[in-house]
């Protein structure tokens, strides 16, 4: 079977909980961050967290997953590589991936001793996200766990960022990357964090050198990777390169960059209610309405317009009778 889209991401169990500030500051955790740390660090935050009894939500999720089960809600076809360990949260999440529409290939590992990965996402009143990440057994998806020929039938194959944080993982990308070098399938990158990206440049630009054709990324993360000190300059960085650059930007809507010319779509007028998930949204949506056939402008718009509902809504996912919605957006524009 062939697909739209394929990805090589993170498979964790997203935990999301309403938080204040005074949370944050118990644990040391800074606003609108994201850090890798062990179950044993991450386990006395879930339990604070579970006497504190506020409002929660759990799913499937993984920067590329939620751009996958987005794009697959929409129709497109899509496969993901993640692994996952045969314990309750990793059967949880493969249910909810197929619940999805998302084939997939998830390893069940009893021998590592390692859980399913698990993030906790800290959302604050003003609507930022911190994340506390721990891989468990998705940090050992490695070369072997991947079906090559799946890959390089898709139409994309779609990198998450955060690849780049384990060998195993990287080591697996630039398999792919290699496998692909002759192929006709459209290489996207989702540059995931800026804080990751300052940490894993030499990562990133190896990646990038394989000769990408599309990259996802927010406002902090396009200047981390363009080594600027303004939007403004990165942006002016991005039009030099080959590649398609989607940059996200909050209030002020979104900029493609693309063969040196910009395409700015505006932001829909919204109160942010929980940012979670929305950059994966944008991604998702937009290489669903490029495979579609829709010039730059639409694909902005479309995009958007579905991270707009992503944002009022609390969790990374929207109610599966709202694609509808939006899908017929796309079809008037």
């Amino acid at each position: 079977m062939s697909y739209d889209i394929s990805s090589l991401g993170n498979a964790l169990l997203d935990t999301q909980f309403m938080v204040d500030y005074d949370f944050l500051e118990e644990f040391g955790l800074e606003a609108n961050s994201m850090v890798l740390v062990s179950a044993e660090d991450q386990k006395p935050i879930l339990e604070k967290l579970l006497t504190l009894k506020n409002e929660s939500v759990s799913d499937c999720g993984g920067s590329a997953t939620n751009s996958l089960v987005a794009a697959s809600n929409f129709g497109s076809r899509c496969h993901h590589v993640c692994r996952v360990a045969d314990d309750e949260d990793g059967r949880f999440y493969i249910k909810s991936l197929k619940n999805a529409g998302v084939h997939h290939i998830g390893i069940e590992d009893n021998e590592a001793g390692l859980p399913t990965g698990r993030c906790l996402i800290l959302v604050t009143p003003d609507a930022k996200r911190t994340m506390i990440s721990m891989l468990g057994i998705s940090e050992f998806l490695g070369e072997n766990d991947i079906d090559l020929d799946v890959v390089g039938s898709s139409k994309i194959f779609y990198i998450e960022g955060y690849m780049v944080t384990s060998d195993d993982n990287f080591n697996a990308v630039i398999k792919v990357l290699d496998y692909l070098k002759d192929k006709k399938v459209i290489k996207a990158l989702s540059l995931a964090d800026a804080g990751l990206v300052q940490i894993f440049k030499e990562r990133f630009k190896k990646i990038e050198s394989y000769g990408l054709d599309m990259i996802f990324c927010n406002d902090d993360e396009a200047i981390a990777f363009a080594g600027a000190d303004s939007i403004e300059s990165a942006i002016n960085f991005y039009k030099q390169k080959d590649y398609l650059t989607a940059v996200t930007r909050g209030a002020d809507g979104s900029t493609v960059i693309n063969n040196g010319s910009l395409v700015n779509a505006p932001a829909e007028d919204i109160k942010p209610i929980d940012t979670n998930g929305a950059g994966d949204m944008f991604a998702g949506s937009f290489m669903h309405a490029y495979l579609n056939g829709h010039n730059l402008q639409e694909c902005s718009s479309f995009a958007n317009f579905a991270s707009s509902l992503v944002v009022t809504n609390f969790g990374p996912r929207i109610p599966k009778e709202s694609y509808a919605k939006i899908l017929n957006k796309l079809k008037k524009s």
